[in-house]
């Protein structure tokens, strides 16, 4: 379908389909394909980061995906193994849109093998005006059954780099994630988008197995952390597989190669580095070149130079990088694993080539020595003083309700070892979503306390304060939400807030080992929206609360019957079916 938007306001909304798009890469394991605005053009027309605030036009298009899920075989950095794939494909198809267009996405769970559950988080987007489809489900839905399909359906709402995953379980860890990518205005003009650059830190066991140590009865901290074999860069990075026991090396099949990215000399380069790990801080840099910061997760910032970016998992940062005044030559881009995690092959790296005859020609650059201090001493965000959004928006400086909840480790009742947030340890119910309760008026949960639920009623505004007395460093996502990051740091808070007209935004934020982050939430968004660790096994162990705004608005909420039917069918799966849910469930 080849409309163009001007046309588009002439005949209302119409679908494009993803395969309408022959230059979209259907892979970009191995190389780079540089990403462009899509066909309808610019609908933001003269709108910039810097005197709009996020919230889109409508466009009236429809950019329709279809996903099946599977178990299918990888060796992605030469080790194979089974996984999970989206359309057969690891990491899963890129979704793109335009600011404003709605994202159509059609699941079919075709997991076998056992077969399992699954539902799709579409990482860092509001959903204001479709609150359900968020995609965890016990929080806002039922997850989809075996042989079952959902449609998920809501608005690019607001702009940058993200990615999707499966929020059942500790699912994404197995495979089932991929990139997105949202058109919107420009904050620094650029030349080339080079597109998504996906770090991940890789296991060789299933997920399952993995969160089977997890949730043992072993109260050590170390064992909820469970040690990682490699580290990649879209998808790929050798292994060293004299590492291995006499029993593994017989599924270490190939050389499977490094990740390549073209660059042009003295061109502006746009990266969109987004962390889909599992557990481990990233380090990234590129010799030899610095990087200037332009957003934080969905938020445009005021760009600062840096030669290495921090990303916990779950978090997005946009980088330009300048081509050098070459003509040839080829550069090694680094991804590290911070010291604070555990691996066996912490250090992903790929090519920056400038000349097609250097692509498969191995660098000779050295690391920034800021990069090998960073990999080794920081397990940390970035000062708050660096990172000012380009919108400047004043949270209120007297929340009504202040929220104060401490981490802790220990075990629950059956001895697992497990996470709490004040004392509670969350398990989701996959058949009572909390939205769908609170929609019928359920907004106290005193017989399933094990859900962890804050109700903060009718006020206007919260600030929740972090406490991380001991152990590791936390990612903590808010959805639904660009969160105030008002402070952060070692000790206690001091009650200070960092540049209180503008402080910070973003949706995942570090809260570090032994200290505190303050957050604070402007009540525009009534819904169920889940707060937790986005360390795959630290969900899996209960780090998480729920947070419930606005119930008295959640009941005037237009959800489609589609989500009840939902829960029917998970309901009669479930009747045929033992679901082995050994963790939270998320």
């Amino acid at each position: 379908m080849r409309l163009n938007y001007l046309a588009a306001l002439f005949l209302g909304s119409f679908v494009v389909a993803q395969n309408d798009y022959p230059n979209l890469p259907t892979s970009f394991l191995q190389t780079s394909s540089p990403v462009t605005p899509l066909l309808q053009g610019f609908p933001w027309g003269t709108r910039t980061a810097n005197n709009t605030n996020p919230y889109p036009p409508a466009t009236g298009v429809i950019r329709a995906y279809d996903f099946t899920i599977k178990r299918g075989t990888v060796a992605p950095d030469g080790y194979t193994r089974d996984v999970l794939l989206v359309n057969g494909k690891f990491p899963g198809p890129l979704i793109e849109a335009n600011w404003g267009d709605t994202i159509q996405v059609t699941v079919h769970n075709e997991i076998s093998g056992p077969a399992e559950g699954t539902a799709l988080h579409w990482h860092g987007l509001l959903q204001k005006t479709s609150q359900w489809m968020d995609g965890v489900p016990g929080v806002q839905q039922c997850p989809i059954p075996p042989g079952g399909s959902f449609t998920y359906s809501f608005l690019a709402d607001l702009y940058g780099s993200s990615w999707y995953h499966s929020h059942y379980s500790a699912q994404y860890a197995g495979g089932l994630f991929g990139p997105m990518i949202i058109h919107g205005p420009s904050t620094v003009n650029y030349d080339i988008d080079i597109g998504p650059v996906m770090l991940t830190d890789y296991y060789h066991k299933d997920y399952f197995s993995i969160l089977e140590g997890v949730m043992g009865t072993n109260p050590d901290l170390s064992l909820i952390a469970p040690q990682s074999v490699n580290n990649l860069i879209n998808g790929r990075n050798n292994f060293d597989c004299s590492t291995l026991t006499s029993d593994d090396t017989a599924h270490c099949v190939s050389n499977a190669g490094i990740s390549k990215f073209k660059f042009t000399a003295g061109k502006k380069h746009r990266l969109r580095l987004i962390n889909a790990g599992a557990e481990a801080i990233q380090m990234f840099s590129i010799d030899g070149h610095n990087m200037t910061v332009i957003a934080n997760d969905f938020v445009p910032i005021i760009p600062y130079q840096t030669q290495v970016v921090t990303l916990g998992v779950g978090q997005r940062t946009d980088v330009i990088v300048q081509g050098l005044p070459v003509k040839q030559g080829s550069y090694t881009m680094r991804s590290s694993i911070a010291d604070c995690s555990r691996t066996i092959q912490p250090n992903a790296t790929a090519i920056v080539y400038y000349s097609i005859f250097n692509k498969e020609s191995k660098p000779k650059s050295t690391p920034w020595p800021a990069f090998t201090e960073a990999v080794a001493n920081n397990c940390a965000n970035d000062p708050l003083t660096e990172t000012q959004p380009w919108f400047p928006i004043t949270p209120d400086p007297s929340p009504p309700t202040t929220e104060t909840i401490t981490i802790g480790f220990g075990q629950n009742a059956s001895g697992n070892s497990v996470f709490t947030m004040n004392t509670v340890s969350f398990r989701a119910n996959y058949n009572e979503p909390i939205l769908l309760l609170s929609k019928l008026g359920n907004n106290s949960y005193p017989d399933s306390p094990e859900w962890n639920v804050y109700n903060f009623g009718s006020n206007s505004s919260m600030r929740i304060i972090i406490n991380n007395p001991g152990g590791p460093a936390h990612p903590m996502h808010l959805h639904g939400h660009n969160m105030f990051v008002e402070s952060v740091g070692l000790g206690s808070w001091d009650g200070t807030v960092v540049r209180p007209a503008n402080p910070q935004r973003r949706d995942v934020q570090i809260v570090p080992a032994g200290g505190y982050l303050v957050l604070q939430i402007t009540a525009d968004n009534p819904g169920a929206w889940p707060l937790h660790c986005h360390i795959a096994w630290h969900v899996s162990a209960g780090l998480y609360v729920t947070v419930l705004e606005r119930p008295a608005d959640i009941a005037n909420l237009p959800i489609p019957s589609i989500m009840s039917q939902t829960c029917r069918d998970w309901a009669a799966f479930e009747n045929t079916t033992v679901v082995d849910q050994i963790d939270s469930g998320l």
